[in-house]
């Protein structure tokens, strides 16, 4: 008892009094001093102890506009005011009563005073927290709220007692402040209006968390205008408000890139300070070979120290943290409450219902209450810690992946290649994804020993010393668990490896599909996949296995220290029994104990997959940078660029590609870097750009940027965009660059003009197109410098020479500009100021174009190879004016030369042939055609577009459709893909076993119940040393062990069943994704972003491999719990049956009512996932030109909006667990308080079944929040099942092989290609493209296609390779209908060469041959013809040379070549050319026609011309028009007709 001072509270007076008073009564009466001391303390006391800690809070998390004086906060205010006045009322009333001789102790006079100041701080805070911009205020909810309850112990004792009869005032006092304690705490519940300020625009919906009160975030009722939306009429992506101001990228990336930024200097610092020095010790100086550097070293332990990621995060988010996992401690705390309440009332109930026992009524309802009131506080507590923690891992992914995208745009080459595109997709798709999952569990790690803990020392206050056999149980577990999950770290590391090289194989092969489809490699590279996906399932088998050691393990593990504890506890004293309270009290513990156990090793190997996770991030960003003294920006040094004695190299541990570089470049001047294949000039503009490492030298640039890249970078966004490039829209100044760089009749031609998208990596444009919009990009951008890597490659000669006079030339729009040029084209030599020649990486002339001449030296041999190098072929039909232009210089180069006493005749002939074969380009898609016009009236064509992604209407010109999302529940055939994937016999078993154990588990349960219960072993505990006694104690440890040796051995055969088939089904899945998407048509990948795809493969593919499992084994315990749990409580108290109904209703409908919003946000949240990696995708191909612009800021930032939208979605979908979670734990908690009034009311249940009910009872809370959170985990991971079922039943094309149908063998011998009324459209809906074709092509004939825009040239040869399909008629070769035959058999007897060079990684002799058909000669030979076999006879690796991602470790003319020597390898009796050579310098072109011209002959040739002069030596001519052949004859006899449609293209091209 506890006693206060007699003066204080007048007389001896406890404040909890004897049993007389409290418990010996019909309803609970405390006494005046309690009711004046705590009742008033404990909420008064709440307020003034928080105080500084919120005014604190209040200081720093100020939102900086003052809230507006809303009615509302005026109401809390009064109403606050006149519970201070009515206090202040109450004192002096009191002090009347003194005063006319009433005694009123000082306690009372206290308590009136305490509760006036605590009112009037009160009233201070309400108006503080409005002038800070705060809208609600947990501390004041928390106040009133504890007096509102505390004042209902004074409101029932002032009616019981009567006090109205003696004291009115004060009885009328009290209840008017009652009255406005109540009102007061009801204004609490609802919040003030916001400020807009974190919101640009007033139209935008700001996030509802924002403007709810406390009562609303912590009961979530915030989101019910969401759910309600979504149940009725479903959500899209315009349904949701916007991401948190907390949360959004622009507030959370600052904070994390700070500290990173800070710890990566300093580990910098530490890197440096391990260079050590060692000197001469003679001279005392230092010298290169005795300085000893460690930074390169390749052991990064010895070497450079990267930065903890995982400090950082800790630095970073520790507050968050703490917050989240102080509501983890106060549930960890109140649920051991429970048992204790358990125990309380199982000694009440048996009290009661014994025959002598008196136990007041009201009593066992305060249990229940107790009981309901400590599940309720679980419940918000545990809802808290998650939502903190789960928003806390949000924002970690929102900033890591931030720094990645910067990481990917600022690190140096050497970074890049040892990380490729997959493999940083993988770091956004999978890594992040991992870290951000276990914020919501890595409390377990502290959490878990807490509880087991706590749980032991109570179950030691039960049991005694028994305890110690069940926790040495555990503790000899422990070492066990320690093994398994080092070795799972290991397999978790490996498996990323093989899971990044998958990814980035797959990736290469998406980007390069067409060769695949082309030349039928198909099934090489599935090969290849699967040999990968095969070391990656082995690596997820051995860590399967071990799961199924750990599971087994944890499972049996609480029932085998329960078992061993009771059984110690029996055995040690013969006088031990076990009865209702002792065992189920203990029971209690165990189940709470039993789930951190449980969970324990599913949350290390998660900590574990994300410490994998964390380590490969941290590396990743860890990697170097570019040199930002690479370049050093400078004012007013009259050159634009400047290098001193430059040596440059693309990494370590490369040699210098450019050697003693020093080149000055006046401002406004017109320079042209000039050299052969491989001497440095793509390399010097990466030099003057920063990309390359400066070993020595110095390198300085005056003024902003543009560049035009050899190979042109597109954004997949509109035509329009990608000029703009982020730059303001001027409509005078864009007209001007568009008709500069030629593009105005594109956009007349185009579906939506300026406006259309022009798809992924620009697939909607040709190649010369591309580069004419990167080029108006540049021009557009306004620079002082312009650094233009070889622009005019890609286009005809006649729409260089416009380019260069518009654009480049001393009278372009360039003029006044900077201008690099590298080229090849010797005609635009005497137009530029100054002429920089390069070879093998150094400068070895520089002039003008007369001075260089002049000296006969590398330049004179430049032209002059040019020129003898054309001599030998017929020249290329170009411009008239160009013509004459290179007339003129080869003139002055031979009149220098014969000047100088050289003679030319050897090697040049005096008049230049007019014809060459061809400049070909075979197309890997179908580009536009289109002629346009010259400003002098000239006409040029300008190529192809696309027409497998072609939209005939002007309203449909969007190429990438949005991604397709499932409307609804997930269907049921989903479920049952991925359980036939399992396997029918097998899932049904799995689910047999698993019922089996829960139900050894309910039965020993039971079976413990009777143990307790038995009235032979209660009355005869003196009798406890006789055999019988012990005989029936054994029998009932005994069949207790079998329930345990019984759900042992079923979870063993359960678990190993249920490994090996998921594993079998992630095969399957896999496979059947795979095989899909190789048999994917064309017109798929055309409008399918390659990030969409990824995603099924990356984190689609993770899901199944990984987390569906998981997902799936979790879900089952937790609702077969549940199950059991009910049954158990229906057992035990029958009248409970009268509650399950109604609650199961309950139940149903809030998770019906929830399940449409959840599962839609979940889709959403998938589908807006794909554009973030697809945009990073598409970055990480442009990061030089990203750089060059100096736009990284711009890019990164358009990264964080599309994190941001999809984190909206996430958001949702977390709160909306949240928000169900709650709901439903409150029908559990209702559950518990059922159980507990049943057993209270019911005077026929014994002590042991109200222990195994309410103990089941306090079981089902967490299992239904579990089974809460697991339906909706195993609904958003079935649906990764849903997106890779949706890839595997896409349209595929026809058969690859026929087996009825198969060609014979050396088809097609003769070449013959027949049209027989041949029509075909690209898709469905389409128009035809082709209509009514008739034409039959003889073997060994060379036919040239032409015709004007939109003829049908690339359609006639899309369809030779059946890439698409006839609507009509047929194709026959060789008298063989290629309509009968399988893709394959056709494709792999036709040859083409790609316009664009595609290589993968791997080996040179897998590029060249990916089924290792050819023997090492014949591969030799065919590089000899391809003239790259002395290039690679020196490589250090010959054949098995390296050439790196998408062939980065080639030259663009060097993958030409081998894509040349792999059409020699498979060389057929049909060849297709498409401009094959447009982006190859001058050398490599004559390198290829040459060869072509040797080695093809006599097979047929069709080529797509667009320049009609390198077809006018073939043997026919085909004009196409509107998908019609208008002629077909000999070019000589179409150019006698006037009327004919080829002789007004060859006068319109000024050939006749």
């Amino acid at each position: 008892m506890l006693y206060v001072s007699h003066g204080y509270c007048y007389g001896d007076r406890v404040l909890y009094h004897d049993h007389q008073l409290l418990f010996n009564n019909s309803w609970p009466q405390f006494t005046d001093c309690f009711k004046n001391t705590v009742l008033v303390y404990l909420p008064c006391g709440w307020l003034w102890i928080t105080l500084p800690v919120y005014l604190y809070y209040l200081k720093v998390k100020a939102e900086g506009s003052r809230g507006p004086l809303t009615l509302l906060n005026l109401a809390k205010t009064f109403l606050s005011l006149i519970l201070c006045v009515l206090a202040i009322v109450d004192v002096i009333g009191e002090a009347h009563d003194k005063s006319q001789g009433k005694p009123a102790p000082p306690s009372v006079f206290l308590a009136g005073a305490l509760r006036a100041a605590t009112f009037a701080l009160a009233t201070i805070l309400i108006q503080l927290e409005r002038w800070k911009g705060f809208i609600t205020s947990g501390v004041l909810w928390i106040f009133w709220f504890t007096l509102v309850v505390v004042g209902v112990v004074p409101f029932y004792s002032l009616i019981a007692l009567r006090n109205y009869e003696d004291e009115l005032f004060s009885f009328a006092i009290f209840f008017l402040y009652y009255a406005v304690l109540l009102a007061e705490f009801v204004l609490h519940c609802f919040a003030d209006l916001p400020s807009k300020k974190h919101y640009k625009d007033v139209s935008e919906k700001p996030c509802p968390e924002t403007c709810a009160s406390f009562l609303s975030r912590i009961t979530y009722w915030w989101l019910n205008s969401m759910i309600i939306k979504g149940y009725r009429k479903g959500l899209d992506e315009k349904s949701l408000w916007n991401l948190h101001p907390r949360d959004k990228s622009e507030k959370v990336v600052p904070e994390f890139l700070s500290n990173w930024d800070k710890a990566f200097k300093k580990s910098k610092l530490c890197s440096k300070k391990k260079e050590v020095s060692y000197k001469n010790t003679e001279d005392g100086k230092e010298s290169d070979q005795d300085k000893v550097t460690f930074l390169d070293s390749k052991d990064d332990n010895a070497g450079k120290k990267s930065p903890s990621l995982f400090k950082v995060l800790a630095k970073t988010y520790w507050m968050d943290m703490v917050y989240s996992w102080l509501c983890k401690l106060v549930y960890d705390i109140s649920q051991f409450g429970s048992p204790m309440i358990l125990s309380s009332l199982i000694a009440y109930v048996q009290r009661k219902n014994s025959p002598e026992g008196k136990e007041p009524e009201w009593l066992g309802y305060v249990f229940a209450i107790l009981l309901l009131a400590i599940a309720m506080v679980q419940s918000i507590f545990s809802h808290q810690n998650f939502h903190i923690a789960m928003t806390c891992g949000m924002r970690i992914k929102s900033a890591i992946i931030a720094a990645i995208y910067r990481k990917a745009l600022s690190m140096n080459y050497e970074a890049k290649k040892a990380s490729t595109v997959g493999e940083i997709i993988n770091l956004i798709s999978v890594d992040c994804e991992r870290i951000q999952m276990i914020c919501g569990f890595v409390w377990m790690l502290w959490s878990a020993p807490l509880q087991i803990i706590i749980a032991t020392i109570l179950l030691w206050n039960v049991l005694g010393p028994s305890v110690l056999a069940g926790i040495g149980i555990l503790l000899l577990l422990l070492p066990i668990n320690a093994v398994i999950s080092m070795k799972q770290r290991k397999l978790q590391v490996e498996q990323m490896k093989h899971k990044d090289a998958r990814i980035k194989l797959i990736n290469e092969i998406l980007n390069g599909i067409k060769v695949l489809k082309l030349y039928a490699w198909e099934p090489s590279f599935i090969k290849k996949v699967t040999a990968i996906r095969k070391q990656e399932l082995k690596m997820l088998q051995k860590g399967a296995y071990l799961n199924i050691v750990s599971s087994f393990i944890w499972t049996t593990a609480p029932y085998m220290v329960t078992l061993a504890t009771f059984a110690t506890y029996v055995f040690t004293s013969e006088s031990h029994f076990l009865d209702a309270q002792k065992a189920f009290v203990s029971l209690s513990l165990f189940n709470i104990l039993r789930f951190p156990i449980s969970l324990l090793p599913q949350i290390v190997s998660y900590v574990i997959q994300a410490n994998v996770s964390i380590v490969r991030i941290g590396k990743f960003l860890g990697s170097d940078d570019l040199d930002p003294e690479n370049v050093v920006h400078t004012k007013d040094t009259g050159a634009a660029v400047g290098i001193e004695n430059g040596t440059f190299r693309w990494d370590s541990e490369s040699e210098p590609v450019l050697t003693n570089i020093s080149v000055k470049i006046p401002k406004g001047k017109l320079i042209a870097v000039v050299g052969l294949v491989g001497s440095g000039k793509s390399s010097l503009i990466a030099a003057v750009l920063g990309e390359m490492d400066k070993v020595t030298g110095k390198v300085t640039r005056e003024g902003s940027l543009a560049y035009v890249p050899q190979q042109a970078w597109m954004q997949n966004a509109t035509l329009k965009d990608n000029i703009l490039f982020g730059k303001k829209f001027e409509e005078h100044k864009y007209r001007q660059v568009i008709d500069a760089c030629a593009l105005r009749t594109d956009l007349e031609i185009l579906p939506g003009g300026d406006q259309t998208e022009i798809g992924e990596k620009g697939i909607n444009l040709s190649g010369g197109q591309k580069q004419r919009v990167s080029l108006a990009r540049a021009v557009y951008n306004n620079a002082e410098i312009y650094l233009l890597d070889d622009p005019l490659s890609a286009v005809d000669s006649h729409v260089g020479k416009h380019i260069f006079d518009k654009v480049i030339g001393d009278k372009g729009l360039l003029r006044n500009k900077t201008r690099v040029l590298v080229t090849h084209g010797v005609q635009w030599l005497p137009m530029v100021d100054e002429i920089i020649v390069l070879s093998n990486g150094e400068v070895c002339e520089r002039g003008t174009f007369e001075e260089l001449l002049n000296h006969n030296g590398a330049c004179t041999q430049f032209i002059r190879s040019h020129y003898t190098e054309q001599s030998k072929e017929e020249e290329e039909e170009i411009d008239p004016e160009v013509q004459q232009i290179r007339n003129r210089v080869f003139k002055r180069m031979v009149s220098v030369l014969s000047e100088s006493g050289i003679s030319v005749e050897d090697d040049v002939p005096s008049s230049l042939p007019r014809k060459k074969l061809m400049n070909g380009r075979p197309k890997l898609m179908r580009t536009i055609s289109c002629i346009e016009e010259h400003p002098g009236g000239d006409e040029f064509d300008l190529g192809e577009v696309n027409q497998i992604t072609e939209v005939t209407d002007t309203a449909g010109e969007k190429l990438i459709e949005a991604e397709k999302m499932e409307q609804g529940g997930v269907k049921l055939a989903v479920y049952l893909k991925y359980f036939r994937a399992i396997g029918g016999i097998s899932t049904i078993f799995i689910f047999f076993f698993y019922i089996l154990y829960n139900a050894a588990n309910v039965g020993s349960s039971v079976w413990l119940s009777a143990w307790t219960d038995d009235k032979y072993l209660k009355e005869s505990t003196n009798m406890s040393n006789t055999s019988e006694y012990q005989a029936k104690n054994n029998m009932y440890l005994g069949v207790y062990a079998a329930f345990g040796l019984t759900q042992a051995i079923v979870i063993l055969i359960y678990a190993v069943l249920y490994a090996v088939c998921v594993i079998k089904a992630s095969i399957i899945l896999h496979e059947g994704l795979l095989s899909n998407i190789f048999r994917a048509p064309m017109t798929f990948f055309d409008t399918t972003p390659i990030g969409r795809i990824v995603n099924r493969f990356s984190k689609d593919i993770e899901t199944v491999d990984n987390n569906l499992p998981q997902t799936l084994r979790m879900w089952m315990n937790t609702f077969f719990t549940s199950l059991s749990t009910l049954i158990v409580i229906s057992y035990s108290t029958p009248i409970f049956l009268a509650v399950i109904v109604p609650l199961g209703i309950l139940y149903y409908f809030i998770q019906r009512f929830y399940i449409p919003t959840s599962r839609q946000l979940k889709r959403i949240e998938s589908t807006t996932r794909s554009p973030v990696y697809t945009h990073f995708g598409e970055i990480l191909v442009g990061t030089s030109t990203v750089r060059a612009y100096g736009l990284t800021d711009r890019f990164i930032a358009e990264a964080k909006e599309k994190v941001d939208h999809n984190q909206v979605f996430y958001f949702a979908g977390i709160t909306s667990n949240r928000w169900l979670g709650l709901r439903l734990e409150f029908i559990g908690n209702l559950i518990v308080f059922a159980a507990a009034i049943f057993a209270v009311v019911s005077y026929s249940t014994t002590g042991g079944m109200v222990g195994l009910s309410i103990s089941y009872a306090l079981q089902v809370t967490g299992a239904l929040n579990f089974m809460v959170r697991m339906s909706s985990d195993l609904e958003s991971n079935v649906v990764s099942v849903e997106r890779v079922k949706e890839y595997m039943e896409i349209a595929t094309e026809a058969d690859w092989v026929v087996e009825n149908h198969r060609p014979i063998q050396g088809w097609p011998e003769k070449g013959r290609v027949q049209f027989d009324d041949y029509s075909c459209r690209y898709r469905e809906g389409l128009d035809l493209v082709l209509k009514g074709i008739t034409v039959d092509i003889e073997g060994g004939q060379m036919v040239g296609i032409v015709g004007r825009t939109g003829a049908g040239k690339s359609s006639l040869t899309v369809a030779l390779f059946r890439l698409i399909e006839a609507a009509g008629g047929s194709i026959t070769i060789d008298g063989q209908k290629i309509s009968e035959i399988g893709l394959h058999d056709l494709r792999s007897r036709l040859t083409i060469l790609p316009q664009e060079p595609v290589l993968f990684s791997g080996s040179l002799r897998m590029n060249l041959d990916p089924f290792d058909q050819y023997s090492d000669d014949q591969i030799w030979k065919a590089l000899e013809q391809a003239h790259l076999k002395k290039f690679v006879s020196d490589l250090p690796d010959g054949l098995q040379y390296d050439c790196g991602e998408g062939g980065q470790n080639l030259s663009v003319g060097q993958r030409q070549l081998v894509c040349l020597a792999r059409t020699l390898l498979h060389k057929t009796s049909i060849l297709v050319l498409d401009e094959a050579t447009a982006a190859v310098d001058m050398e490599t072109d004559d390198l290829i026609q040459k060869t072509i011209r040797t080695e093809f002959k006599g097979c047929t040739i069709l080529t797509i011309a667009h320049r009609l002069n390198t077809i006018m030596d073939y043997d026919k001519i085909m004009v196409l028009d509107k998908g019609l052949i208008k002629e077909f004859d000999l070019p000589g006899n179409l150019l006698k007709n006037p009327d004919s449609i080829f002789f007004s293209m060859a006068r319109d091209a000024n050939l006749i």
